[in-house]
């Protein structure tokens, strides 16, 4: 007979809200509502506003899609530790997403700074909190989806407000 608990829940739940929060607030700060920057992103940015969205918001969005950014970084830097079995593996992620952001002609540095903090954030929930790594990786896939796979124009008003409340907001 299967015993169900709660500990995997409150892991999953505890490493959505972690990543959810690396992910969004990395992005915000390093500007990503505020301008395309990358190309594709502008028009991303564009067809949400177009469809009841927020524009910084869908720069947000089309910024994330566009080149490997907060998002990529925290999810990235969470499979590598798990994969490689510590922060070595966020490491390596981060070098990986840094040589993307090259790649792409990303002028900036979210994705990288989103995996060095993502490792920081999955050695304290392994390591102090002691909860199984693989279930980060499981939240940061799910707060990915909270973004890009339910519902753009309200997710773009969710991060548009939040821009909004830390200073940022587009530029063109």
């Amino acid at each position: 007979m299967i015993a169900l608990t709660w500990e995997p829940v409150v892991e999953l739940a505890t490493g959505l809200a972690l990543a959810w929060l690396n992910f969004v607030t990395v992005d915000i700060l390093m500007g990503l509502p505020e301008a395309p920057g990358v190309k594709g992103a502008g028009a991303i940015g564009r067809a949400v506003e177009r469809r009841g969205g927020d524009l910084a918001g869908g720069y947000f969005m089309g910024n994330i899609v566009c080149s490997p950014d907060a998002s990529a970084g925290t999810l990235l830097a969470s499979a590598g530790y798990w994969c490689l079995g510590g922060p070595h593996g966020g490491l390596l992620a981060a070098l990986a997403v840094y040589l993307g952001n090259r790649l792409c002609a990303d002028p900036g540095y979210a994705g990288t700074l989103g995996a060095l903090s993502a490792t920081a954030l999955v050695t304290l929930y392994d390591r102090v909190l002691g909860f199984d790594p693989i279930n980060f990786v499981a939240g940061m896939v799910l707060a990915i989806t909270t973004i890009h796979g339910i519902d753009h124009p309200i997710a773009s008003r969710i991060i548009g407000d939040m821009a909004r409340r830390l200073g940022r907001g587009p530029r063109e």
